[in-house]
């Protein structure tokens, strides 16, 4: 059905053989999390009530309300927002931010740089918008010192930062993502310097992967998008804020408007997409790694550099692999779409996209626009020419995407790298 060349399925048996070990740990952590996302259900007695919506102002919405206290439990958190109206990742991440700050405070990512898309959010970019930078909040950032934390850098710069932010997964870098360890000894350092700084997580695409998440090692709150790991390909829209009480009360004001809160808020028709997908989130989500694995096994093969190794320990579901080539990662991306279940007859093209400071291509066939639980790459237009690949909701289906985007760089190369 997919006309593979028989070298290109060899190597692809082969990779596949080496994965096996990595492969076992994958299904014995999505054990964990299974267990662990069922035990939440049963705890909170979901019903088939809790799956129907409201309209208008959605007073009483209880399923609203119990898919806030799953999430919680699920996320070790004392309570949760989750909302079909957060629009992305980053804007769950924006209302965090204001949330929690006030003029004069100053927010410190201790993980560099973070996403281009928080560019505009923090003032690093645009002018008279509403960023934080408009309102009299000062930002700084410590870099990363061979891809790794300062730890002594940090230790001087969190000493009066009202919030400490930390970005779990690498974005457009090809640094590691962090594992949940890290950000336990990030959290411990800077609690032992400033023992009152809110400690934020910018959870993204490491839902599930482990068996912890950043607030059962001590965060103050994480954020991360439904249309990502935790919606498990299921929910069309949102994203969740998880924490202290008083943070998500705070957070809460922000999205709708103080006095209002959490309490206010229709959930329309989405109760039962946001369930049903947390429920098949460890699923896909081990799909998803095992895919990713995958790739970086096949493409180091045929001579790629890949970031993370297919031996790493995995802490996102994001895997790199260095192109090399504008037309390399043109020939990816449009590997991925042809492979992908909707729109495959679609050629991805660069573009100006919106939050981003450079044209990004971006291989997206998928059931919910923009999904990264789904089968996709992208990547800034920019040397050395980075695929990210991301999802997959069964592993079959993500190993075929991955192997169509070898075909198609082989084409072009004439079989050779």
């Amino acid at each position: 059905m997919f006309e593979f060349s028989s070298k290109l399925i060899e190597t692809a048996n082969l990779a596949e053989a080496n994965c096996c070990s990595q492969f076992a740990l994958v299904d014995r952590i999505f054990e964990c999390n299974q267990a662990k996302v069922l035990n939440a259900f049963v705890a909170n007695q979901v019903s088939s009530t809790h799956l129907c919506g409201s309209s208008g102002y959605g007073y009483g919405d209880i399923g609203r309300d119990v898919i806030d206290k799953v999430f919680a439990q699920v996320m070790g958190t004392q309570a949760a927002l989750v909302r079909h109206n957060f629009t992305c990742g980053t804007h769950a991440l924006a209302v965090c931010f204001f949330g929690v700050l006030r003029p004069g405070d100053k927010m410190l990512y201790v993980t560099g740089k973070p996403y281009d898309s928080l560019e505009e959010v923090i003032g690093l970019r645009g002018t008279g918008q509403g960023s934080l930078k408009d309102f009299g909040i000062t930002y700084s950032q410590v870099d990363l010192l061979n891809g790794k934390p300062d730890y002594q850098s940090i230790k001087r710069e969190c000493k009066n930062a009202k919030a400490v932010c930390i970005q779990r997964s690498r974005g457009y870098s090809l640094r590691p993502s962090l594992c949940i360890d890290e950000i336990a000894k990030l959290i411990e350092i800077v609690r032992q310097e400033n023992k009152n700084a809110i400690i934020i997580v910018d959870n993204c695409y490491g839902e599930f992967v482990e068996t912890l998440e950043p607030c059962c090692v001590g965060a103050d709150l994480c954020v991360g998008s439904l249309i990502k790991n935790p919606g498990g390909g299921i929910a069309r829209t949102g994203g969740y804020i998880a924490g202290n009480k008083d943070l998500v009360e705070l957070c809460a004001s922000r999205l709708t408007s103080p006095g209002i809160g959490r309490e206010v808020g229709c959930s329309l028709e989405q109760n039962r997409e946001i369930l049903l997908g947390l429920f098949l989130a460890p699923q896909a989500v081990a799909n998803a790694v095992k895919t990713a694995i995958f790739c970086s096994s096949l493409f180091a093969l045929l001579g790629f550099e890949t970031f993370p190794k297919s031996t790493d320990v995995r802490t996102d579901i994001v895997q790199s692999v260095k192109l090399n080539s504008h037309n390399n990662l043109k020939a990816f991306c449009a590997g991925v779409q042809a492979a992908s279940p909707i729109d495959s007859y679609v050629v991805p093209e660069e573009w100006d996209m919106p939050g981003y400071n450079s044209k990004v291509i971006m291989a997206a066939g998928n059931f919910t626009m923009g999904s990264t639980i789904e089968s996709s790459a992208d990547g800034p237009m920019l040397e050395p020419f980075v695929a990210y690949f991301q999802g997959g909701l069964t592993y079959p289906s993500g190993k075929l995407c991955v192997m169509n985007a070898a075909t198609n760089i082989l084409d072009q190369n004439k079989g050779e790298i």
